[in-house]
């Protein structure tokens, strides 16, 4: 038996080694097929702090601690016992062997035990979850719907076996060497040998060290002829996947989008003329991803964070970030033979690969190399039109993945190679597009109303290059460029926050002024529906702008203003301090510039409050506390957090331009979150951007129609601080 043992466990690990290595280099040639990914090597020490952190803290866990707790110990036990994986092979031989000098150093010993014990508890510890969570229980609400059950079992499996199989072999060495204190968590296994002979205790050595070889490199096999069983390969990959993400300071790839690039190379629209007739905008076949592209769908644990957290998924829309990036990593490396053999079309639909090229690459490849990357289901799409617009880009999918996949950077270039290349896109951007085009605004509304939202202050708003004569000719003459967006320019409920953070400015003496006509849309809703040409023509528009007028410091009230200016121009080479305006004004409040003063009972300041995070204030600019700040410091008022809030915040459906596009499938994102914001019992909901305070507003009407939420309002931050103010100085006009 011995001798089985022997030829079992080395047969298996010659096997191991020999695939693991052709799988590696085929992983290897498939990720190369992607497109340059400059920048993902800048700043290596930093980019090193942040592996270490992540790896070591798990600290994009952390949301799940029961999770993260129970994970950890798995992770450290795949590593940390590979010491008695060694010990294993010895014991093929020798039932009585240790590794020299620290095989029976105690510390090592207790060491061993420990993590041994630890990892089968966790690993039984995510067995229960994932079985607590499971489909059959939970339905499309688990997040583990759509993830592939058989490979995270044969996982589960494998971990309990070695770690129990480290145990036993602990257990069966006490009754060897009969030495307690090197066996305090395992001379309990070792005492249920007492009454066997030595002989067969030697022999169950022998074969309990062959076992645990044999199901630790039949694990390596069974993952080599599955290169896209990501909840096995993230093991390895995740290493790098964190330490190339887009980000090197260690943030999530959110704020500004990625730049559309050719060849790693950033587009200059200026001379477009000039790119080759076959390039690429965008993503309109799997090879055009980046190659980081391609590693993040292999990195993919199929753990169903992103999904959970999706506001389009949690609304019944066909979109799930967990999904879309499997079904890229199969496409990918199902179509991977055909595109090494040559295979390929040119943008005249001309094939580049000879029939010769494409005689040995298998039907199945050739059959994935006729699929669309987008597309219905009847023409055989990767990836349906419906899951690709229902994104909001709230970004709540990048900032769970607890290995750095960069989920909205892939969508947003599906969608510019759909609406700059194939010109197909929901029909209601067509309207957007040609009112950004002609008017520079979503609306369509001309330029000269810019400034009416100004109209009856009972103070006068000084215009860059105005006709006034107070109207300063640059910003040098002011502390602060504020910038009013389309949203606060025409919207008529965004005009009430305008004007409320005009008059706070002005009351707090903060001199500031505004572009009028000379201010045009940022660009967001055209670059985050896929428009790069269009939101570029805006941008630089806009930047011209800003240098000429000597802009240094801007506060904006539009949370997607923020993030574009803040973010994006820096892109184009317009760095600006950009600060919210919940920022600015909870600094005044603090300062004693701004003192707001209790409300009367029932005044709408008076009554409890929650405050809904803005996606592109709180997750893509991590600016969470400004604003309850500031709703705390208002005298009597109660602030109420939603169960999703801050970094869990959800979505109010407005983001990734989904604002202009009807919403067809499911339920209405808005109407979630606002029954959520309904069930706190707040009169009043708080919010910090136009766009939510539009769909919250909608939302409220719908409820209200229904009987619910009668005697509550949708107010942004800065028209309860101006309630407050005003009651400090009834005398001051309204």
């Amino acid at each position: 038996m011995q001798y089985v043992a022997i030829i079992a466990a080395l047969g298996v690990t010659a096997l191991a080694l020999a695939v693991l290595a052709d799988a590696i280099v085929r992983m290897v040639r498939v990720i190369r097929l992607g497109q340059p990914a400059p920048g993902r090597t800048s700043n290596p020490r930093q980019r090193a702090r942040t592996l270490l952190r992540e790896f070591l803290g798990h600290n994009r866990m952390l949301k799940r601690p029961v999770v993260a707790v129970a994970h950890w110990f798995v992770m450290v036990g795949f590593f940390a016992l590979v010491f008695t994986l060694a010990t294993a092979y010895g014991q093929l031989f020798d039932a009585y062997y240790a590794l020299p000098l620290i095989g029976h150093w105690a510390p090592f010993e207790w060491f061993t035990e420990l993590i041994a014990w630890a990892t089968l508890i966790g690993i039984v510890v995510l067995t229960v979850i994932r079985q607590r969570s499971h489909p059959r229980q939970q339905g499309r609400s688990s997040r583990f719907f759509g993830s592939t059950f058989w490979q995270a079992y044969y996982v589960e499996f494998t971990i309990a076996t070695i770690a129990a199989s480290i145990l036993v072999l602990r257990g069966l060495e006490y009754r060897l060497f009969g030495e307690l204190s090197h066996f305090p968590l395992t001379a309990f296994i070792g005492s249920a040998f007492d009454g066997m002979a030595t002989g067969d205790v030697e022999l169950t050595v022998h074969l309990v060290a062959a076992l645990k070889i044999v199901v630790s490199w039949a694990f390596f096999v069974v993952i080599s002829w599955n290169l896209t069983m990501g909840v096995a390969w993230h093991r390895g990959l995740a290493f790098f996947n964190i330490f190339f993400k887009r980000e090197d300071d260690g943030g999530p790839a959110l704020g500004a989008g990625k730049p559309l690039t050719i060849d790693g190379e950033p587009v200059d629209f200026e001379h477009i003329e000039d790119l080759d007739e076959d390039a690429s905008l965008g993503v309109g076949k799997v090879e055009d991803f980046s190659w980081k592209g391609l590693l993040d769908f292999n990195t993919c644990t199929e753990c169903g964070r992103c999904q959970s957290q999706c506001p389009a998924w949690h609304t019944d829309k066909p979109l799930s970030p967990k999904l879309l990036i499997m079904n890229l990593r199969d496409h990918a490396f199902g179509k991977a033979p055909y595109v090494m053999a040559g295979g390929g079309t040119d943008l005249a639909g001309d094939e580049q690969a000879t029939p010769e090229q494409l005689a040995d690459v298998p039907a199945g490849a050739l059959a994935e190399a006729q699929r669309p990357i987008v597309g219905t289901e009847d023409v055989g799409g990767v990836i349906d039109p419906d899951v690709l617009w229902s994104c909001t880009m709230c970004g709540a999918c990048v900032e769970q993945c607890p290995v750095d996949i960069e989920h909205v950077d892939h969508i947003l270039d599906l969608r510019r190679y759909q609406a700059l290349i194939e010109t197909e896109f929901p029909n209601e951007l067509n309207g957007l597009f040609k009112n950004l085009e002609k008017a520079g605004n979503p609306w369509g509304v001309s330029g000269s109303k810019r400034m009416e939202w100004a109209a009856d202050l009972p103070f006068d708003v000084k215009v860059i290059g105005g006709s006034d004569e107070d109207d300063p000719a640059s910003l040098d003459e002011v502390d602060w460029l504020f910038w009013i967006g389309c949203a606060g320019a025409y919207e008529d409920r965004a005009k009430k926050t305008t004007r409320a953070v005009a008059e706070l400015l002005n009351t707090a003496g903060v001199s500031f002024a505004v572009l009028g006509d000379g201010e045009t849309c940022t660009g967001d809703p055209a670059r985050r529906s896929g428009n790069e040409f269009l939101y570029q023509q805006l941008a630089l528009q806009n930047v011209d702008v800003l240098r000429e007028s000597k802009a240094v410091r801007v506060v904006s009230t539009c949370a997607h203003c923020f993030n574009t200016l803040k973010n994006e121009y820096a892109q184009l080479g317009m760095e600006l301090e950009v600060v919210h305006h919940t920022q600015l004004l909870n600094r005044l409040v603090r300062e004693g510039r701004l003192t707001p003063v209790a409300a009367e009972s029932g005044e709408v300041a008076g009554r409890p409050v929650t405050y809904h995070d803005p996606c592109y204030l709180g997750r893509h600019n991590q600016v969470y506390e400004p604003p309850r700040e500031l709703v705390g410091s208002l005298p009597g008022v109660e602030l109420r957090e939603m169960p999703r809030s801050g970094s869990t915040s959800f979505c109010c459906g407005a983001g990734g331009a989904r604002m202009w596009m009807e919403e067809r499938i499911g339920k209405r994102i808005n109407t979630d979150r606002t029954e959520e914001a309904l069930a706190t019992g707040a009169e009043a909901i708080a919010v910090g951007c136009p766009f939510c305070r539009v769909m919250l507003s909608d939302g409220l009407t719908e409820a209200q129609a229904g009987g619910q939420g009668a005697d509550v309002e949708v107010l942004d931050v800065a028209q309860l601080l101006l309630a407050g103010v005003r009651r400090a100085n009834p005398a001051a006009p309204e």
